[in-house]
């Protein structure tokens, strides 16, 4: 039952806005302050004021009950009220043997058990509250005393038999006590009623003021999708909304960034993708229009058909490398333990089979990594495959000689990579790892600029870096370091 009611509440506070479950909030929180405030000031208003009147009752009592109350045919001879220095009292003495006495013209007060316990010497004093007719309490004292009763009508009583113990029972009526609880509550429960009020409209107005910059936020958002515009939102203050809207420009500038890259390179890869279609679409027209007008010779045909299979080659790599760009992942995804040397080794066997005419001084060393092995060998063959372009001259022989030396070193996670090229401008060092970026030199070689760009997506996946520099002798060289295995995370 408890659960069931729970989640009922649940229920209906999450259909609630944010709004106003803390306007609602705030008017519970302060109801529940005042209530306990209010019970409190309220319980201990009226124990003190029951305190001080049975401190005054009892007080009173005990100095009267000193004095002599002598009683005649069943009423007190010469005390009445006016002995406790009080007239709005009752005033009784109950004896031990159970008889009550009072003022002929006056109530007797409440006398039961507990004063008969106190006339028997049983308790020394009591204080109770008892109700009596037409809803009238009374507060009750009751505190030892000696009576002498005077049958024959003797004003004193000289012999110490004479006195027996009794009760001195007096009693106050709690009207004003009661009009004063009765009234101090009508106070509290509208002082706390005009609290609650307070505290909601209160409420409302910092759950106004404070979600005003998340309104801004949302709207910001439902503008962004529907427009595609990635504005920033302005910002006023410190606070942790203001620092969620800072988060969001953040996203909004960081999917900017992403936007304008993939927008960079769809344009240029478009770019590119136009030069080897053109050079087929020439070819195979040139092909068509030959065999209309008879064919070509067999050597002529063989070099187009050469020529339209080097550009769909290229075409091809074109696309693979826009196809490992675009993914553009924060991440490698379910990497695995890779032993870098077999991946060099690996892009060492394809390269040296494109670049038969180069020398290779290698030296290897064991270095375990986690990652992508498709992805890693990718970026080493692109190492290797760039090094092996540029260390081959333009006007180079093609009777099989060497005509240049290529140095690769792994030592410790750094793969150093070192061509005999002519090395690489001043101006183009620190634009050589972006996307089809291609220097003057290099627009005369075979290419599209995307290689040295998957290099570097390829360290940073894995934690890792590249960086290009011009060798002390001669040549460009390429490091690219990677972490070891047992400091990545999986």
């Amino acid at each position: 039952m408890v659960a069931s009611t729970q989640s009922w509440w649940q229920e209906k506070l999450h259909k609630l806005s944010l709004h106003a479950r803390v306007t609602l909030l705030a008017a519970v929180a302060v109801g529940l302050a005042v209530a306990f405030v209010s019970i409190a000031a309220y319980v201990s208003v009226r124990q003190q004021m029951y305190q001080n009147l049975d401190k005054s009752l009892t007080d009173r009592a005990s100095q009267a009950a000193k004095q002599q109350i002598l009683t005649r045919q069943g009423n007190l001879v010469k005390f009445g009220p006016e002995a406790l220095g009080l007239s709005d009292i009752l005033l009784g003495v109950y004896t031990a043997d159970g008889q009550r006495v009072g003022n002929s013209d006056s109530l007797l007060p409440p006398m039961q058990a507990p004063e008969l316990a106190v006339a028997q010497n049983q308790d020394e004093i009591t204080k109770r509250t008892v109700g009596a007719a037409m809803g009238t309490h009374y507060r009750v004292v009751a505190v030892p005393a000696l009576y002498c009763a005077q049958p024959t009508g003797r004003e004193d009583c000289d012999v110490d038999t004479d006195w027996e113990p009794a009760a001195l029972v007096v009693a106050q009526s709690l009207k004003p006590i009661d009009r004063t609880l009765h009234n101090m509550g009508i106070v509290l429960w509208a002082v706390g009623l005009l609290g609650v009020i307070g505290a909601a409209i209160a409420g409302n107005a910092i759950a106004a003021s404070g979600l005003r910059p998340l309104a801004r936020l949302s709207g910001a958002a439902e503008h962004v999708a529907r427009t595609a515009e990635l504005k920033p939102i302005p910002i006023d203050g410190s606070d942790e909304i203001s620092r969620l809207a800072m988060s969001f420009n953040s996203m909004l500038a960081a999917l900017a960034r992403s936007q304008d890259r993939q927008r960079r390179l769809i344009g240029d890869a478009g770019h590119e993708l136009r030069t080897p279609l053109t050079s087929i679409r020439t070819n195979l027209d040139l092909l068509a229009q030959a065999d209309k007008r008879g064919g070509l010779r067999p050597e002529d045909r063989q070099q187009l058909l050469d020529d339209v299979r080097a550009q769909m080659d290229e075409l091809t790599n074109l696309i693979g490398d826009l196809t490992e760009l675009a993914r553009d992942t924060p991440q490698i995804r379910n990497a695995e333990l890779i032993e870098m040397s077999n991946v060099v080794e690996d892009a060492l066997i394809k390269v040296r089979r494109r670049a038969p005419n180069l020398e290779w001084d290698v030296s290897i060393e064991p270095f375990p990594v986690w990652g992508d092995e498709r992805l890693l060998g990718r970026a080493v063959t692109n190492l290797l495959d760039n090094a092996a372009k540029y260390s081959v001259p333009e006007d180079a022989p093609t009777d099989g000689r060497p005509v240049g030396l290529v140095t690769v070193r792994l030592q410790d996670g750094v793969l150093t990579v070192t061509d005999s090229g002519p090395g690489i401008a001043d101006a183009d060092l620190p634009h050589v790892f972006e996307r089809f970026y291609r220097s003057s030199e290099a627009r005369s070689r075979p290419g599209s600029g995307l290689g040295l760009a998957i290099v570097k997506h390829a360290a940073e996946q894995h934690g890792g870096m590249i960086y290009a520099r011009n060798a002390p002798g001669a040549g460009a060289q390429f490091t690219l370091w990677l972490p070891h295995a047992a400091t990545q995370t999986r």
